[in-house]
């Protein structure tokens, strides 16, 4: 008999095999004590085939730089007609669509340069042309102050053009600490952007597979088998009858599981806008939602784009000498606010939950 003492019992001790889940620490790439300090970007050209072989990748990128852009600019008329109307870029740009560019590549790599054209004489802007940032090295001294920019060869690791800082156009995504770059905001979703293709090649995978038939047939010689799959599959094909004699086999169909899978998915999906800063529903994503939910996604999201316009200003400002004010998307918070009483979905939105203050009653 078997021995069913409770106290002979054993166990595998699991805690050699199952580690923790935990972050390597890093130190923020600030100037060294060397004389110089050069900054490249290795891994741009492999965020830049994420930004170009993930749909959904692209477009919150592509709407992030529209929503700071789409509604256009203000200037002075002898800005704008003596010099941002004359701005070509490579030959086919405009002065918007150089800087949509430039807050694409921004948001990809973390910097973003394009060169600056002056005339000769007045010294006056005439042309920004968009350089491409995995040919671009940043070079700071020990202060840590940008003392040139050097465009260079990948394949030869040699530069072939110098720049002094004021000849380049420089924009910088999320720079912290005393980092002489910025940062690109693929990096920290790349786990979520594989987690999800991985489960949705893996759903279309089972969905193909319930196309399969299972026939179970009472046969064993392998010639006739083989001859009534091929008449099956032509009969399929052509979408025939198959007549086979009675008792001979049993078709099934190959069921597919439940859409838990599904749900997964979208999680992942969920937690990818999550990631990336920027709400579904201003891509146009928002059947899930409710009014009320979408309205504070929009809400919430006019701060995002708000800081970007007030720092994309600033540097044009900084760098270029142009003064310019970017028109906003429509605000939302004194619609929320008034039509409260009419929506039973949304309530409890006060003055102090859209306006910033010191104090908070």
């Amino acid at each position: 008999m078997p021995n069913t003492d409770i106290t002979q019992t054993t166990y595998t001790d699991t805690r050699t095999k199952v580690t923790d889940y935990s972050v390597a620490p890093q130190t923020p790439d600030g100037a060294g004590e060397q004389k110089e300090t050069e900054y490249i970007n290795a891994n741009f050209t492999k965020w830049f085939g994420y930004y170009k072989k993930i749909p959904e990748l692209k477009k919150a990128i592509d709407a992030f730089a529209t929503w700071v852009l789409g509604k256009g600019y203000i200037v002075p008329a002898f800005y704008f007609e003596r010099i941002l109307d004359k701005i070509t870029g490579w030959g086919e740009d405009t002065f918007q669509s150089i800087l949509w560019n430039m807050l694409v590549i921004k948001k990809i790599h973390g910097d973003a340069y394009a060169e600056i054209i002056r005339d000769n004489k007045s010294g006056e802007l005439v042309n920004l042309k968009p350089l491409n940032p995995a040919k671009m090295k940043t070079i700071c001294n020990k202060q840590g102050r940008v003392i040139r920019y050097e465009q260079y060869d990948p394949i030869s690791k040699k530069s072939t053009k110098t720049f002094d800082p004021p000849e380049i156009f420089h924009i910088v995504n999320d720079r912290v600490a005393d980092e002489i770059h910025g940062t690109g905001t693929i990096e920290a979703c790349e786990w979520v952007i594989l987690a999800r293709n991985e489960a949705m090649a893996d759903w279309r995978r089972i969905l193909h597979r319930s196309t399969i038939r299972i026939i179970e047939v009472d046969e064993d010689d392998r010639s006739r088998m083989a001859n009534l799959k091929k008449d099956y599959a032509e009969a399929i094909d052509k979408g025939e009858v198959l007549l086979v004699p009675k008792g001979t086999g049993q078709i099934q169909d190959f069921a597919p599981p439940n859409t838990a899978h599904l749900e997964t998915i979208r999680y992942y999906e969920n937690f990818f806008y999550q990631a990336l800063g920027v709400p579904k529903v201003i891509l146009g994503g928002s059947e899930e939602f409710t009014e009320a939910s979408s309205k504070i996604s929009y809400l919430t999201y006019e701060q995002i784009y708000t800081r970007e316009v007030v720092d994309l200003e600033a540097d044009i400002w900084n760098q270029l000498g142009i003064r310019i004010t970017f028109n906003k998307p429509a605000s939302i918070k004194n619609e929320m606010l008034s039509s409260e009483e009419k929506n039973t979905g949304q309530v409890g939105f006060q003055p102090k939950d859209t306006t910033a203050t010191l104090t908070r009653e």
